[in-house]
């Protein structure tokens, strides 16, 4: 009975199975073999191939930013001298007056920052093609993908791009700075700051304008180069006019030796000619050269001194006439106190008749005359 039931087990329970087989061991130990064998290889012939890149790729970093880091040092001390200096004279290529020093820096500082970041993008930019060229990565369809990239960009940011390019050449040319006073179409006042996007003006008014530099079609800089005053005097058709002209130098020359009239008046004062002639008086024009911005005060203070020099000479000023205020009351009519003729007034006219009682009701009806 027992080994019936051992019988019955050993048939019902799965036999193990069979241990492989030496052959087989041995195959996957030769197949592993040689794939290490394949791979240390490979190795053994790129490797030099990879340092070599390796190499290069650190050579072109090292090189790149040590050229980033000696230009940018060059830049900023050409932009330091020229916001030291910035005395430039006619015929060069930054030609400009540059009124004060907070003009000078912001300038400065707006050109050495283009100038430093078009470096920065020159120098790291072509080193990463070049690193890119050296790991074996095609750079064609990057630079498809970055064509169109940049052409959607520029699509979309025009107004920026155009901002920032009339900034750069704005600044470049120097066509206004801080302290300028301008006339910029769409604002006029004082430049208070200059931007490569947006340029700030100070009106007369005290209000502040944000002008963005690609809506600047046209520029009127007032305080470049030199200004001009320009004065009528007014004499008397009698006057004598070597006389008038003597006087009037006289004056200009003893205020331009002055102070602060000295700095102010870059060009003697000259007498142009007769404006005009009419049948009572004499119109001289004169002109004065002056420091951008200057012209009115100086004006000002021409006229106030040529006419102090007139007093003296005896020579007499004349303008427009101007009539004498006249009595704007009404003049007394002596007829209108009279009172207006009445239809009354006279005892035969039609109203008057007609006003006039009835002969038989002048008397009563108890009246003595009706009793008898």
């Amino acid at each position: 009975m027992f080994w019936s039931a051992r019988t019955a087990f050993l048939a019902v329970a799965p036999s193990p199975s069979p241990s492989p087989s030496p052959p087989e061991s041995g195959r996957e130990l030769e197949d592993a073999q040689t794939s290490m064998s394949n791979a240390a290889e490979w190795v053994d012939e790129n490797w030099q191939e990879w340092l070599a890149a390796g190499l290069r790729i650190a050579f072109i970093l090292v090189v790149a930013l040590v050229l980033r880091f000696v230009v940018r040092r060059m830049i900023t001390r050409l932009i330091a001298r020229m916001a030291r200096g910035a005395v430039t004279g006619p015929g060069r290529a930054l030609d400009g007056l540059l009124v004060n020093a907070e003009r000078r820096r912001q300038r400065s500082e707006a050109i050495g920052s283009v100038l430093r970041s078009m470096a920065s993008f020159i120098i790291l930019g072509t080193a990463a093609l070049t690193v890119l060229s050296v790991l074996r990565i095609d750079l064609a369809p990057l630079l498809a993908s970055a064509g169109v990239a940049g052409v959607a960009i520029g699509f979309g940011a025009r107004n920026l791009v155009t901002d920032f390019l009339s900034g750069v050449f704005m600044i470049l040319e120097d066509q206004y700075g801080v302290g300028d006073v301008i006339d910029a179409g769409v604002a006029t006042g004082t430049v208070i700051e200059v931007g490569l996007r947006v340029t700030k003006l100070r009106g007369d008014d005290g209000e502040i304008w944000y002008v963005r530099n690609g809506e600047v079609k046209r520029i009127g800089n007032m305080s470049q180069g030199w200004a001009t005053a320009l004065i009528d005097i007014q004499v008397g058709y009698q006057e004598d006019l070597d006389r008038v002209r003597k006087v009037i130098l006289t004056a200009a020359e003893r205020m331009g030796s002055e102070e602060p009239w000295n700095e102010t008046l870059w060009e003697p004062v000259q007498v142009l000619g007769l404006e005009s002639v009419t049948g009572d008086m004499m119109v001289v024009q004169v002109q004065a050269r002056t420091m951008p911005g200057k012209a009115l005060a100086a004006a000002r203070e021409l006229r106030w001194r040529i006419k102090r020099a007139f007093d003296e000479a005896g020579i007499r000023i004349v303008g427009t006439v101007v009539a004498p205020a006249q009595d704007q009351s009404p003049v007394s009519d002596p007829s209108s106190a009279v009172a207006p003729p009445s239809a009354l007034g006279n005892p035969m006219s039609p109203q008057s008749l007609a006003a006039s009682p009835l002969p038989g009701a002048q008397q009563g009806p108890g009246s003595p005359g009706q009793q008898k």
